[in-house]
């Protein structure tokens, strides 16, 4: 029997209310989502990451960074993101799907395989590290099947919030699906941090931590941004009162 294949896809656009363009601000002489994607790249267990972006001309620049540094990318819906991430994954014919956001320039492949060792090991339909918020704001990854994904498509139920959060159909009906949460252990466990790349404030706290540990250690970990941003409350200071937007109004 043929080994499943498993993917990541990472979901990035130019278009932002609060930072235009983020996916792509310079940080030690790289784009950030090319920071992104050389820490998924470390995972033992993904075959490919793809970036799954919207097909407005805009969004060209990101092109030319998968081109660049050789990362296979698709282009579907702006609005539907549930749809262009399952056309994606069903681009690539891939079988498992482990979902990011270029919105967590700084996510560890270790918590990634993490999630995609739980999926492996037992009969989860959905895995992630966020179902209850224990790690950062930031390090968010789920994992799931393309099929399953894919089935929500036809749901008569399914709306807007769903087709723009990807998951949301699956992780609001526990009674239907089986979830599982992988929670931060002790150490880790600071779940009112964010390192989430959303406006100015946080493009400096992300700019800040990559100049501080990168240079010392390119695949830095998530208790190294942690214990760094503990060190430094001045630093961990900057966005710590901004207000993330609700994915249900």
């Amino acid at each position: 029997m043929n080994r499943r294949k498993i993917i990541a896809t990472i979901e990035a656009r130019m278009a932002s209310s609060r930072l235009p363009g983020k996916v792509l601000l310079p940080v030690l002489d790289k784009p950030l989502l090319q920071h992104m994607i050389e820490r998924v790249q470390r995972s033992r267990y993904l075959d490919e990451v793809v970036i799954a972006l919207p097909d407005g001309s805009g969004d060209d620049p990101i092109i030319d960074l998968a081109e660049k540094i050789g990362v296979p990318h698709y282009r579907g819906s702006e609005d539907d993101v549930l749809s262009r991430v399952v056309d994606t994954a069903r681009s690539r014919r891939a079988d498992i799907l482990v979902q990011l956001t270029g919105d967590c320039p700084l996510m560890d492949h270790r918590l990634i395989d993490a999630c995609v060792q739980k999926y492996l090991e037992d009969k989860w339909d959905y895995i992630a590290n966020d179902l209850v918020r224990t790690y950062p704001i930031g390090f968010d990854v789920a994992v799931m099947s393309v099929n399953l994904l894919a089935s929500t498509l036809d749901e008569p139920d399914l709306d807007e919030v769903d087709r723009e959060h990807v998951t949301t159909y699956l992780v609001e009906r526990p009674e239907r699906f089986r979830l599982y949460n992988v929670s931060a252990p002790p150490d880790l466990s600071y779940p009112e941090m964010q390192v989430t790349l959303d406006t100015p404030e946080d493009y400096a706290v992300i700019r800040n931590v990559f100049e501080h540990l990168y240079p010392r250690n390119p695949d830095f970990s998530t208790g190294d941004v942690i214990h760094y941003l503990l060190e430094s409350p001045d630093i961990a200071s900057i966005n710590e009162q901004i207000k993330r937007k609700s994915k249900r109004p």
